[in-house]
């Protein structure tokens, strides 16, 4: 087990109250079945399915499952450019006009390669982009001509547009409110590479198909498109604004992993291509309260924290005074105050059942203090609207997930987990198996039954993408990510 930070002695399992076995008693041995799979598939080639065979998972997704047949998240299947390309490394990549780490730009083209860039072009739609973006007609007219400079220039460049937009997403950084995620794509899948590859092997079509996200949600976004009437030129264009966010992420998000998805005020835990658990969520107020769009990791789970109450709290609403003037109240909520010499007042909330962060909160360490945490005011997960905290993600049932985390990063067995949690006491465990947590905001998306849904653009991040879809396409674009980021002091009671 890894080293844990704590504070006084731990009770035994012998010394658990009745009821704090209950709490957890939530499908620990999901978990434990999870952890010895996840032991597993690491020994093997292939990712073992921590769902197969296992009864009273307990989630939405599992009954959904059961009733239709099918998995709400399918796994992946591995693309083109995972067969074509498995030597592409990370590097540094620094684009000029001519060249990406000394691969040329501009290369030949064969009339047939240029067929295939034309062919891909004029069924581009099928992916939410817009064929107007590309030159088509130019190309068509050139590769009449037969193989030439003008022909070279042309469509390499093409190919160039539509490796970025299929990549890297066509809408413009400033379109993209609070949205705060690198996409380590660029450097992955770098462009002299793909276009080097793609014209050596004959592989236009399938280079660029491979840059598709390999999220199930992505090929559901496309196949509702498909089935959309073009009548319905609304829905048309949400479904391609979200298409695109999901460009904006990693093309392959991990083995396992967080994502929440803030106006479905959901969060889900994937492993090996499954959900095998999902949980409501409290998000951020509308306004300047709003949660941030991140792509972080969750380095280890605190058990039973404590809350350092922000100085906007403490002096600017009084409660400082307020915990000096009524010890016997603040007792009762947990409240630690000190007072220096010169009068600053500082005040702690203990771990407890009317601690603010509720018994736990995963550590995500990030530039804007956002984190998952639990929360005493539990009956607020009944609400429909849920855009209620002051940034930070409030996660229904956030005990079982943490030990479930504790388990597959193997910081803690199911005994220890369970010991630690209903002991009482501040407790850190380190994960040596990092979690990527991923806070997306998409308007369209798979609910946790599978079904594609639209939900309310509760910050209104919909409209500047899609206004630029209506807008020419941005060359040269810029990657630098530079919105406010806007750190506000945590309130974990603000909504309740």
């Amino acid at each position: 087990m890894a080293r844990l930070q704590k504070g006084h002695k731990r009770m035994t399992l012998s010394g658990m109250k009745p009821h704090s076995l209950m709490n957890v008693r939530w499908g620990v041995a999901a978990a434990a079945l999870a952890a010895g799979s996840m032991a597993s598939a690491q020994t093997t080639s292939e990712p073992e399915d921590l769902l197969a065979g296992t009864q009273g998972v307990g989630t939405q997704e599992a009954a959904s499952a059961a009733s239709t047949g099918q998995a709400p998240e399918a796994a992946a299947t591995p693309s083109t450019m995972d067969q074509a390309f498995p030597d592409m490394v990370s590097n540094p990549m620094v684009q000029g006009e001519l060249t990406v780490d000394s691969i040329p730009l501009v290369q030949p083209w064969s009339v047939i390669n240029t067929l295939a860039l034309i062919d891909v072009i004029e069924n581009i739609a099928a992916e939410g982009l817009d064929p107007v973006d590309y030159d088509l007609q130019a190309l068509k007219t050139s590769v009449a001509a037969g193989p030439s400079e003008e022909l070279d220039h042309l469509a390499s460049k093409n190919f160039i547009w539509l490796v970025e937009d299929m990549r890297d997403g066509r809408t413009p950084m400033d379109a993209r409110e609070q949205w705060f995620v690198a996409d380590p794509d660029r450097d992955f899948l770098r462009t002299g590479d793909l276009l080097t590859k793609a014209l050596e092997g004959g592989g236009i079509t399938g280079t660029l198909q491979g840059l598709a996200p390999s999220h199930p949600d992505y090929a559901l976004l496309k196949r509702v498109l498909a089935e959309t009437p073009v009548e319905e030129a609304d829905r048309r264009k949400l479904i391609r604004a979200n298409m695109d966010r999901w460009r904006w992420l990693a093309r392959d998000l991990g083995n396992k992993y967080l994502l929440t998805n803030v106006p479905e005020f959901q969060l889900r835990l994937t492993v090996n291509n499954r959900i095998i658990s999902s949980y409501r969520t409290i998000v951020g107020k509308p306004g300047r309260t709003a949660t941030p769009q991140l792509a972080e990791t969750v380095e280890g789970i605190v058990f039973n924290p404590t809350w350092t109450v922000p100085q906007s709290i403490v002096k600017g609403e009084g409660l400082g005074q307020k915990v000096l003037n009524n010890p016997a109240w603040a007792k009762t909520k947990g409240y630690k105050v000190t007072k220096d010499a010169g009068g600053w007042i500082g005040v702690v909330q203990q771990p407890g059942p009317t601690n603010s962060l509720g018994r736990v909160k995963l550590e995500m360490p990030n530039r804007h203090a956002i984190f998952f945490h639990d929360t005493p005011s539990r009956h607020l997960f009944s609400n429909d609207m849920r855009a209620l905290s002051h940034g930070c993600i409030r996660t229904e049932r956030a005990l079982e997930l943490a030990i479930t985390m504790a388990i597959l990063g193997k910081g803690a067995t199911k005994d220890e987990a369970i010991e630690i949690a209903t002991s009482g006491e501040y407790t850190k465990v380190p994960i040596n198996q990092k979690f990527p947590a991923y806070i997306t905001y998409f308007t369209m998306a798979s609910d946790i039954k599978g079904e594609m849904q639209t939900f309310d653009d509760v910050y209104g991040r919909d409209k500047p993408v899609l206004a630029s879809l209506d807008q020419p396409r941005v060359k040269d674009r810029s990657t630098v990510i530079d919105d406010e980021v806007i750190v506000i002091e945590n309130n974990p009671l603000v909504g309740g």
